[in-house]
């Protein structure tokens, strides 16, 4: 490890400048040769280290989302070679040569801090031998010694032995207790940062190299953190803590905010921001503006997540604009099922029932009630005339224009009664 330390003693002047300036600031408040003091400036490197990463993490959600896209192409050939494995990797390859992506993008930030990781564990190794490194002189290397971080000195080791523990004014057991504490800490953080984003931001539909190298770093880099951490000095172990602790957090953030199409966090993120905009009515912010915008974008292309996001919203009366705002719907529309048809519940046409004789026949006769004004004892036949009647007076039921029958006629044949005009009954069979 000293090796590898010296080949980064480059950065090494640097890295014990900044410790140096974060020191005189927090040993003005806690006293210049506490743990407080000299820790706090490890973990204030850190925050400084990765702010300065930013770009390269952005860059990192960049590549990944280009994966993302990849992965209906990925689908199709693992589909067209599942036989012939050589070949598949080789038709992968050929696929993120031509569209300028790179599986291994998500180890750019890991690679990116380990300059300035191996810088410090230099610098506290000199600490440890009592050796002035970079900037730091003799008064601050004794300053540095008498530093304990819950009673362990910052420079000292696992496996250190018990007299050079007795040098640094502490006991083996101490440092034992505290650097076994940090190790656990610092392998199940890296664990869990790893776990959320296989479990929670991948799209499992598809498999592809990303998903197995993600699996792999899940289990692998735990170990090796447990393996490694007992040679850590517990100033490199506060440093690497932090990191872990910063990168879960920072991991936390996208994926709630910006989680991966098709994962399951993308199903959380969507139920969220359903509920948002059924209580408000309205998009509040770019990010949210920039999802729906997306989703309406991709048209019968979503997933199931975003089809379930678009029937939720027309459900609650909203559809989603092309701008990526909502707007109340004016019309009853077909809500889209999980596969794209359309979803059980969405209004249908409906047919008429056909009736049967018995109902047509009830139906006739209640028309013919209601539309019969004359009493059985006015009743007349078509051969009698009354003496007020002349005799070319027009029949009953002719309409003008010498049409013949009436509106209810017509009903009855339409309701499968015979055509033409009826017989009446004579008054005694009534």
């Amino acid at each position: 490890m000293d090796t590898i330390a010296s080949l980064f003693s480059f950065i090494t002047t640097p890295v014990s400048w900044v410790i140096v300036q974060f020191h005189s600031l927090y040993g003005a408040i806690f006293g210049p040769d506490t743990g407080w003091a000299w820790g706090l400036s490890i973990v204030s490197l850190v925050i400084l280290i990765r702010i300065c990463l930013i770009p390269l993490f952005v860059k990192q959600i960049k590549a990944t989302r280009a994966m993302q896209t990849l992965q209906p192409e990925m689908k199709k050939i693992q589909e067209r070679y599942k036989s012939d494995k050589q070949r598949q990797s080789e038709e992968m390859m050929k696929l993120y040569k031509e569209s300028g992506t790179n599986p291994l993008s998500s180890c750019l930030p890991i690679l990116a801090q380990s300059p300035f990781f191996f810088a410090l564990y230099h610098v506290l190794s000199g600490i440890a031998s009592n050796d002035t490194i970079g900037v730091i002189d003799k008064p601050l290397l004794e300053s540095a010694q008498k530093a304990h971080i819950f009673g362990a000195p910052l420079a000292a080791k696992f496996m250190d032995s018990e007299e050079k523990v007795a040098a640094l004014h502490a006991s083996l057991t101490d440092v034992r207790v505290v650097t076994a504490i940090m190790i656990v800490l610092m392998s199940f953080s890296q664990f869990y940062t790893q776990r959320q984003l296989m479990t929670k931001n991948v799209d499992t539909t598809v498999k592809t190299p990303f998903m197995q190298q993600q699996k792999m770093l899940m289990y692998v880099f735990p170990i090796m953190f447990a393996v490694f951490g007992i040679n850590f000095p517990v100033g490199v172990l506060v440093y690497w803590l932090t990191t872990n602790v910063w990168t879960m957090g920072q991991q936390m953030f996208v994926i709630r905010r910006n989680p991966t199409p098709g994962s399951k966090a993308q199903a959380a993120f969507l139920e969220r921001l359903q509920k948002q905009l059924t209580h408000t009515k309205k998009v509040r912010g770019r990010g949210n503006t920039n999802v729906i915008k997306a989703i309406v974008a991709k048209g019968r292309d979503r997933n199931e997540f975003e089809r379930k996001f678009i029937n939720g919203l027309s459900k609650e009366g909203l559809v989603a604009q092309a701008d990526g705002s909502v707007a109340p719907s004016e019309s009853a529309v077909a809500t889209e099922s999980e596969d794209g048809t359309p979803a059980a519940g969405a209004p249908k046409r409906q047919q008429p029932k056909r009736q049967s004789k018995s109902q047509r026949q009830s139906a006739a006769a209640h028309g013919k009630a209601e539309g019969d004004t004359e009493t059985p004892s006015d009743a007349k036949t078509s051969l009698e005339k009354t003496p007020d009647e002349p005799e070319d007076a027009a029949p009953k039921g002719k309409a003008a224009g010498g049409k013949t029958g009436s509106g209810n006629a017509r009903s009855q044949a339409k309701s499968g009664q015979r055509k033409g005009q009826q017989r009446p009954k004579h008054p005694s069979k009534k």
